[in-house]
């Protein structure tokens, strides 16, 4: 909502362009006639000719960063584009000398055929938003790039049409008030035009703090079609994080960006679970599956075209350790309930930057061998459909398109399968077995937890939500600074050692050597990792208390500590095969450039 309201003042405002002066005599000379032949066809030209100039260049720019990840940097160029118009108006009157000649052109035009009356004026109109595309400000450079960073979308069209409406806005008030306005325009444009440059540097400073890996996290800030991050800061104010629903383990993740505090169409008051004998209350219908950026194993699906199925809609991301540890369950009764009607539709709704890039999310449904249909979900549209505040978080529909049922974490499985059960017999399905599967035998970090000796809480390195921080230095936010690591942490203290920058969701290890350390209770200890940001390995070297970790090591560890950091993702360091005790930790990085964002445990 914020960045449509900035939209939408963004488009007021472009009347001030100097560009558009050209054509306003022509439109305040419309001022005494009637609205509905003259300035209702003049705004209906001008809106369409925006809106189909805005949009060809919001598709194309995504069509570039689909079809090459280096796309990415065409977007900043895109950028820094809009940032050098905004502060050297020459440049500006140069590119779009064209488009300002051909509106000049349409707007003369009209004026010699002013008797044809809506014609005339729609074709005014026409000239208008020929203008006005290009001599747009920064909000519509930000529009048109963040749909080229993410892919045009739902989101992207409704800013669009915000900044349509802002411009119809001051147009059809300069109808209205005719040519005072244009003489008080005049008067301003010297104050406006140090504005304009002033954004301009303001861009242009963003553009090198991306380029430069200053924010890793500004791409999704300034993207306009992934709010997440303002709508998180605003969520974060009002209310605070909620926790995992008794009955269930605990999520490595929590609140998401822009849900509100509802539990959406489940009722979070009602108790955990229904038992399968009883009848499962309505909780909602099945929102829309709109708005995901790319589908996997599958073409796009709607909520029609699942009508007669029962559906499993099962939001996750591909770090988050208990979305891992739910997915042997998953895969399983998507395999086992296939043939009788059930579809299985996994929502990868992303929390980390990395966690958008398309290719690594297909790299990881790969590895994992998920099978069934997975809806990129890079904007939240469906998280937001379905008011959904959690990772994971499954919703069960019946036949009908209606919510049955909802669990929010892990846990509960042989429940979860019951109410599967239940779904496919009120579809008419016959012989619907009354077995539920087991995932006891899963290896790895799919493994289930030992949730009773877990005494250690997920925790985020990056300053934004990093907590019981130990080393003596405090954490400097985007800074490069030496730390020290804490001689005798306390349980759950964590800190630094070496040069490392801080950055709002992650630690980057700045130079040299360097080591993480965690006072830790739990059988296992993962850390989400990247390597540099150019994609180099990392390698690195584990110790617990003080010795390497032998036979307690993890699955991405050897038995001397050892290990290498290819790729962005979750990694288990520690697995204990004995008693579970107070531990401490430290890992030491032995190449620069590595990427640190949070520990999870089991």
């Amino acid at each position: 909502m914020l960045l449509i309201l900035l939209s939408y003042l963004g488009g007021a405002l472009t009347i001030l362009s100097p560009c558009i002066l050209p054509v306003l005599p022509f439109v305040f000379a419309r001022t005494g006639q009637p609205f509905v032949r003259s300035g209702l066809p003049l705004l209906a030209g001008m809106a369409l000719t925006f809106a189909l100039v805005a949009t060809l260049a919001a598709v194309g720019g995504g069509w570039v960063v689909q079809a090459n990840q280096y796309g990415r940097w065409v977007a900043l160029v895109l950028m820094a584009f809009f940032g050098l118009t905004l502060m050297l108006p020459h440049l500006a009157d140069r590119l779009t000398k064209p488009l300002v000649a051909l509106g000049d052109k349409l707007s003369n035009k009209a004026a010699d055929n002013e008797r044809s009356g809506a014609s005339a004026s729609f074709l005014l109109g026409v000239a208008t938003g020929l203008l006005w595309a290009p001599c747009a400000g920064p909000v519509l450079g930000l529009v048109l790039t963040g749909a080229a960073l993410n892919g045009a979308s739902v989101g992207t069209t409704l800013l669009l049409l915000a900044y349509a409406a802002g411009a119809a806005t001051s147009l059809a008030l300069a109808l209205l008030v005719g040519g005072k306005v244009f003489s008080a325009m005049k008067r301003s444009l010297g104050a406006g035009e140090w504005i304009r440059r002033g954004l301009g540097v303001a861009m242009l400073a963003g553009v090198g703090a991306i380029a430069t890996g200053l924010d890793t996290g500004i791409l999704t800030q300034v993207s306009t079609v992934a709010t997440a991050g303002v709508e998180q800061k605003l969520i974060d104010t009002l209310a605070p994080r909620n926790e995992a629903p008794a009955g269930g383990a605990m999520m490595s993740r929590t609140a998401m960006a822009g849900t509100g505090t509802g539990a959406g169409p489940a009722m979070m008051a009602r108790r955990a679970m229904a038992p399968a004998a009883e009848t499962l209350p309505v909780e909602g219908k099945l929102p829309s599956l709109n708005g995901a950026v790319e589908w996997l194993n599958t073409a796009p699906l709607s909520a029609e075209q699942l009508k007669g199925k029962v559906v499993l809609v099962d939001f996750w991301t591909y770090s988050c350790i208990n979305c891992l540890r739910s997915l042997p369950y998953t895969k399983a009764w998507a395999e086992k309930y296939r043939d009788q009607g059930l579809v299985v539709i996994g929502v990868h709704a992303p929390e980390f930057a990395f966690e958008r890039n398309v290719g690594n999310v297909r790299k990881a449904v790969k590895e994992q061998g998920i099978n069934f249909p997975v809806a990129i979900d890079n904007d939240y549209a469906i998280w937001r459909a379905f008011n959904n505040q959690y990772w994971p978080a499954h919703y069960f529909i019946d036949a009908k398109g209606q919510i049955r049922h909802h669990h929010f974490g892990e846990g509960d499985y042989a429940q979860s399968e019951q109410v599967i059960q239940q779904l496919l017999e009120e579809a008419g399905r016959k012989n619907v077995t009354n077995t539920v599967v087991s995932a006891e035998a899963a290896q790895g970090i799919q493994q289930q937890s030992d949730m009773g000796q877990v005494g250690s809480p997920e925790t985020y390195l990056g300053y934004d939500r990093a907590e019981n921080f130990a080393s003596p230095e405090k954490q400097a936010a985007n800074a490069a600074r030496q730390y020290t690591a804490p001689a005798r942490p306390a349980l759950n203290q964590w800190g630094l050692a070496g040069n490392w920058l801080s950055q709002a969701e992650q630690v980057t290890l700045n130079q040299g050597t360097g080591s993480i350390v965690y006072r830790f209770h739990a059988r296992d200890l993962h850390l989400v990792l990247g390597p540099t940001k150019d994609g180099k390995p990392v390698r690195f070297r584990v110790t617990i208390d003080g010795v390497a970790p032998g036979k307690n090591h993890g699955t991405d560890v050897q038995a001397d500590g050892s290990g290498v950091i290819n790729s962005q993702r979750l990694y288990q360091l520690v697995r204990q095969s004995g008693d579970v005790a107070d531990r401490t930790f430290s890992i030491e990085f032995l190449d620069p450039g590595v990427q640190a964002y949070a520990f999870t445990f089991g």
